[in-house]
């Protein structure tokens, strides 16, 4: 099978569709890999490192993507990126179709493309095992990026996460108990935050206790949301619904009644978000006000790790990708944990909740 990789085109996205291991294992199994030219430069992964490993340099995206029986991407494609794509391509990246326009859903019907979301791939456990990576970094990057903002040059309140003796600490709030909140709980409570956990699931939250008995965790009530966004210095989005947008968990009203100049992470904003005021930004200009509050809301941050992030993306999805590389669209058919990550195959939908979308 022929493999594209091309360089990711979208602003302030440093990662790559696979490293120069994942390539050499591609490679191995008699595949052709054509890798664009410096697409893994920014995750420091050179031509020749590609090279080495097997792969076949392409010098523009265009090449790379028309030359793909399967495409390996990161970052869903551009609008030019799907014209580029050839009728019946293997689509596989974090592609999160469920908060996109709906005129690039119709390219992907009308091509008949076969498109899996990584971040739906689901283990028979439940889990989501290419995601996982992924949401740990952002969890943990939540609390480092969460007590910077909360400094006085960018804009926050000027509050020491951990304060002092004398001075008590930040109040992070966190909507969602799953890897994202797991990991942005061990983070907060190592900078000497206090942490308030709410969750739906009690099992969820039990786990989390267990693990971390000095939190305050809440059920996910509108009351308790209510409640608890007036007293936050933080609160973190880390809401998840595979295939679908995430729900809002805090309106506009919640986000009027925080104290001035508090903080929003919403790192649910890949799917659209949780919050009602959220809206995407970049890791050039990651943070807007409103209603007085700093909102954070950039869908890629692990993008400003990438180095680690493609590492550990790819020790979790190779086993993944060679299937699909070896078994094409039989892939789906075969293994109950991809069949879950087809979002559009043949000219019709699969597994893909569409609400309403933002860009």
């Amino acid at each position: 099978m022929n493999i594209g990789i091309p360089k990711e085109s979208r602003p302030f996205e440093y990662r790559v569709g696979v490293s120069p291991a994942g390539v050499e294992i591609l490679c191995q199994n008699g595949h052709q890999v054509f890798v664009e030219h410096e697409a893994g430069v920014t995750a420091g992964f050179s031509d020749e490192d590609y090279e080495k490993s097997g792969a076949r340099l392409v010098y523009s995206s265009s090449e790379a993507l028309g030359r793909a029986d399967l495409l390996l991407k990161v970052a869903r494609p551009t609008q030019e990126e799907m014209n580029w794509l050839r009728p019946g391509t293997i689509l596989a990246g974090f592609l999160h179709l469920a908060s996109t326009q709906q005129d690039k859903i119709d390219i992907l019907l009308e091509k008949k493309i076969t498109s899996i979301a990584f971040e739906q791939i689901q283990a028979p456990d439940g889990s989501l095992p290419v995601l996982r990576p992924f949401s740990q970094i952002g969890g943990a990057m939540a609390a480092q990026i969460a007590a910077r903002l909360l400094q006085n040059n960018w804009g926050g309140k000027g509050i020491l996460m951990g304060g002092m003796p004398g001075v008590p600490p930040a109040e992070a709030v966190i909507l969602g108990a799953g890897v994202v909140g797991t990991y942005a709980t061990q983070m907060f409570l190592g900078m000497g935050a206090h942490v308030t956990v709410i969750d739906h699931n009690l099992s969820a939250l039990q786990r989390l206790w267990d693990r971390f008995p000095n939190i305050v965790t809440k059920m996910s009530t509108r009351r308790n949301i209510e409640r608890s966004v007036t007293y936050a210095d933080v609160v973190v989005g880390a809401v998840l619904s595979p295939g679908q947008r995430a729900p809002i968990l805090v309106t506009r009203e919640m986000v009027r009644s925080m104290k001035p100049r508090s903080v929003i992470m919403d790192v649910s904003i890949d799917e659209g978000g949780c919050i009602e005021t959220s809206r995407p930004t970049t890791h050039e200009h990651p943070v807007f006000i409103e209603e007085g509050i700093l909102h954070y809301c950039v869908p890629n941050i692990p993008g400003a790790v990438a180095r680690t992030a493609t590492h550990a993306f790819v020790n979790s999805a190779m086993p993944y990708i060679t299937e699909i590389a070896e078994l094409g669209t039989d892939a789906i058919l075969s293994n109950p944990s991809i069949e879950p990550a087809v979002n559009t195959h043949n000219g019709k939908l699969h597994h893909l909740a569409r609400l309403s979308a933002r860009e």
